[in-house]
């Protein structure tokens, strides 16, 4: 199918239409209230909702004896409702964790649940086939007014995010915070759940009681990978929602037999691998490239700092070392050619190749200055690859050297104050040239 087929299928097709517009209307809905549910930690609560709706699925069909949607829903959203206020029951009163409330109330909803659903299948009439539609959702189902209900029901509920945003904020993060300064924080977190029981309840139609809690969850963990502000993290999350519940709904439709709410599920899922891998200052590869950076950068401080304490035991600042000296002083050789490369790029090392070096100064152990100063520094004959810092580079090197707290020995700073404070000592002429 070309994708000018699959568009106009999508705006003329009617079943095709109105399970993508349902579909992303409960995206919408799901990725803006569990933005605040996973900024409060409360990933399990989209899980919670929808498993303790189930046994209101049941008991509704028992009491009224209808299969009508908005039946099922309403016994769903009573009893997800009544499932949340265990929850928070349980937490104020008991020294029990949110998580742990939150999965006793799950497996005890969901466990009664499926008692009821075994009692109604074994009844003696036909009218009990297609409840278990509702654990993993028949998006197929969807009729027109259905959508109407989720468009107006969606748009109530972003009507309520918007009015009460800066609360809902406030209890995100800190709602000790908004109880001293008066805000009545319970009442808010009641209306926040309630709202969230609401847009999960919307979906157990479309994508069930099992797989719910991924449109709660998924498109706020995407978007939150790519933003720090609570605000674009909510329109992100709209908008992954949203994309999943629409792509789920033509991928389904593209092949026979694909369910529905299991493809937007997946979606969903794939939006959330994407964003961890690719997301800035979040994703996988970033911190990977960060990491090689600060990595390299290390490397070229390491191997400035050696160059500046090797610089440090002659009188000459300018005193080329082999580039092997510094390899065998590093923590990775494998690194200092690279190292030195980007440092002389700034301008703090300069390279003297091939020149030898002169032997007039004395080494620290008293050995002749040929023999004593060649054993310390490796080979130097024509051909070495020498290096040595510029003044720029003495300056940064002293800096950098004072931050990390490895500064030069007291007689050495001493007499680098003597000649001069954070200048270096004036060279005495370059090795092998006039002087």
């Amino acid at each position: 199918m070309t994708p000018g087929e699959l568009l106009h299928d999508l705006v003329f097709d009617y079943t095709l239409r109105t399970v993508a517009l349902g579909s992303g209307l409960l995206g919408l809905a799901s990725g803006v209230l569990g933005s605040f549910a996973v900024l409060r930690r409360q990933s399990l609560l989209g899980d919670t909702v929808s498993h303790t709706a189930l046994p209101g699925i049941a008991l509704a069909f028992l009491v009224t004896g209808s299969k009508a949607p908005l039946v099922m829903l309403l016994g769903a959203a009573l009893a997800g409702w009544i499932g949340m206020l265990l929850v928070l029951a349980i937490i104020r009163t008991t020294r029990l964790t949110s998580d742990s409330a939150f999965g006793i109330t799950l497996s005890v909803f969901f466990g009664f649940g499926l008692v009821l659903l075994t009692f109604i299948q074994k009844q003696p009439n036909a009218r009990q086939a297609g409840l278990e539609k509702f654990l993993f959702g028949q998006a197929t189902a969807l009729m027109q007014g259905d959508v109407i209900v989720m468009a107006i029901t969606s748009a109530l509920l972003l009507l309520l995010v918007v009015l009460f945003f800066k609360e809902f904020k406030l209890i995100a993060f800190d709602s000790d915070y908004g109880a001293t300064i008066g805000f009545p924080v319970r009442a808010i977190d009641f209306g926040l759940t309630s709202a969230i029981v609401v847009a999960i309840v919307l979906g157990l139609q479309t994508v069930g009681v099992v797989l719910m809690s991924a449109m709660v969850v998924a498109p706020a963990a995407a978007a939150r990978q790519w933003t720090d502000r609570l605000s674009r993290m909510v329109l992100l999350a709209a908008l992954f929602g949203a994309l999943s519940g629409i792509a789920g709904a033509v991928i389904s439709s593209s092949t026979a037999r694909l369910p529905t709410g299991p493809v937007i599920v997946l979606c969903a899922s794939a939006l959330v691998l994407l964003s961890l891998t690719l997301a800035p200052n979040r994703g996988l590869l970033w911190q990977l490239w960060r990491r090689q950076r600060n990595r390299r950068r290390l490397a070229v401080t390491a191997v400035l700092l050696d160059l500046y304490e090797l610089a440090l035991q002659h009188r000459d600042p300018a005193h080329p070392h082999p580039a092997a000296t510094l390899a065998a002083m590093s923590f990775r050789p494998s690194s200092v050619p690279r190292s030195l490369a980007a440092l002389a790029e700034q301008g703090w090392v300069e390279r003297l190749a091939g020149v030898p070096l002169a032997t007039g100064s004395p080494s620290r152990s008293g050995a002749p200055p040929g023999r004593g100063s060649r054993a310390a520094h490796g080979a130097r004959g024509p051909g070495a690859d020498l290096w040595h810092l510029t003044p720029i580079g003495w300056q940064e090197a002293r800096r950098r050297a004072a931050e990390f707290g490895s500064g030069p020995p007291r007689e050495q700073a001493g007499a680098a104050r003597a000649d001069g404070g954070d200048e270096p000592p004036r060279p005495a002429g370059r090795p092998g040239a006039p002087r």
